[in-house]
């Protein structure tokens, strides 16, 4: 044995004149709103001349010319987004409603269902609703646009009150497997790094003390890199499957859900997200890192290896089961611990047995890591678990933490 170490909305901008010099008969163009050029003289004339400067030839402009500003007509809803019928929406973004023309900055606001914490801002014809913290995946959400009496108002007189009510539904998608395995790996529940892309408007950069940021991604993940800690040998890094659920995924939920006084099942439902995401904006950490164990049968030199944090701390001869009880191949996640037990149980012979047993790591059913005395240990000799001197198992049990996947691998008995 051996243990080893698209320019958006704004207001007119106010234009500052530019000195320019202007003689009798000359004038300067002023930009007004709207774009319009108009021609101020220096002459209070009716009509004055201004000199191309391509040509000699004169040019009349009408001076003092007002251009009557457009009447809004009454207020209509142009567009609720996401639209009507959406699925699949991102359930941390922006609602906007947009309207035929601008709004009072008092106007009632749009009403959601089901209601969620957050806020309308009025900007120009638009009202955005930006939540605190979105919307859960599968959820139907209602937007209702109040009108007439107490409905939404507009700013010029012509425009009015909403005569009529508007509604649209969507519907929010599911979260992403690939998010799941980027906040995992940040957290250190992989064995893995997790490199997101330099932030581009593609692929913003997700702010750690940001709920809503952090909810977002969990629907449209940021680009980014996976790669392998160095150590873990390849009976690990092979069942690794970037974006799709794995061994590895679910080792890896079992170990947070225990640290997070959750049920452990390996399966990331809505409590996990919300656990996971609350993590990763505090960026709390697996406290135990990430360890891995690697059981090779045979009919000699059978072993048991642990890596952790990428370094192997243990290769020392064990046993597995005989014939008539084997040790099945496979990787699978420890989902009990237990420091002492009486493993009680029938023999092939048909006898009982009561076995006192230590240091014990369950896997796969009643198969365990555990330490038990035998004369010799590196073959077939158990009933089924892997067996350790128990000084072995008392060091390494503090490795075999839950969640701790644990591959057994070699011709069974």
């Amino acid at each position: 044995m051996s243990f080893l170490g698209s320019v958006g909305q704004g207001s007119a901008a106010l234009l500052r004149h530019r000195g320019i010099t202007a003689t009798a008969g000359t004038a300067a163009l002023v930009l007004i709103a709207g774009g319009t050029f108009a021609a101020v003289s220096s002459q209070r004339t009716s009509h004055e001349t201004m000199a191309d400067a391509g040509n000699s030839k004169s040019v009349t402009r009408t001076a003092d010319r007002k251009v009557p500003a457009a009447l809004a007509g009454p207020l209509t809803v142009v567009s609720i987004g996401p639209g009507a019928g959406a699925g699949d929406v991102n359930g941390a973004a922006p609602i906007k409603v947009t309207f035929s023309s601008a709004l009072a900055p008092d106007t009632p606001h749009p009403a959601l269902s089901p209601n969620i914490a957050g806020s309308w801002h009025v900007a120009g014809n638009t009202d955005t609703f930006t939540p605190l913290y979105g919307f859960l995946p599968g959820t139907k959400v209602t937007v209702s646009v109040p009108g007439g009496n107490g409905g939404i108002q507009g700013a010029a007189a012509s425009a009015g009150v909403l005569k009529k009510p508007a509604s649209a539904s969507f519907t929010t998608g599911s979260f992403s497997m690939l998010r799941l395995q980027q906040l995992l790996a940040q957290l250190g529940y992989l064995p893995l790094t997790w490199t997101p892309n330099t932030s581009t408007e593609s692929s913003p950069a997700v702010g750690d003390g940001d709920l809503n940021a952090q909810l977002s991604a969990a629907y449209a993940p940021p680009a980014g890199s996976f790669s392998f800690q160095s150590g873990y040998p390849g009976e690990l890094t092979s069942q690794w499957s970037t974006g799709s659920n794995n061994m590895l995924v679910q080792g890896a939920v079992r170990a947070f859900e225990n640290n997070d006084g959750l049920t452990m099942d390996g399966v990331a439902g809505s409590q996990v997200w919300a656990d996971l995401l609350k993590a990763a904006a505090k960026d709390q950490g697996n406290p135990s890192g990430y360890s891995y164990a690697l059981a090779t049968q045979g009919s000699s030199n059978e072993s048991l290896q642990v890596w952790h944090d990428g370094k192997r701390i243990l290769d020392t001869p064990a046993n597995t089961g005989i014939p008539a009880s084997p040790t099945a191949d496979g990787t699978y996640p420890v989902y009990e611990r237990l420091q002492f037990q009486i493993m009680q149980g029938t023999n092939p012979d048909g006898s009982k047995y009561a076995d006192p047993v230590s240091w014990i790591a369950y896997f796969n059913g009643g198969d365990a890591v555990h330490g038990f005395y035998r004369a010799s240990y590196g073959w077939y000799q158990s009933l089924g678990c892997v067996e350790l001197p128990p000084t072995t198992a008392q060091y390494i049990w503090p490795y075999l933490t839950y969640g701790t996947l644990v591959t057994v691998q070699g011709p069974v008995a």
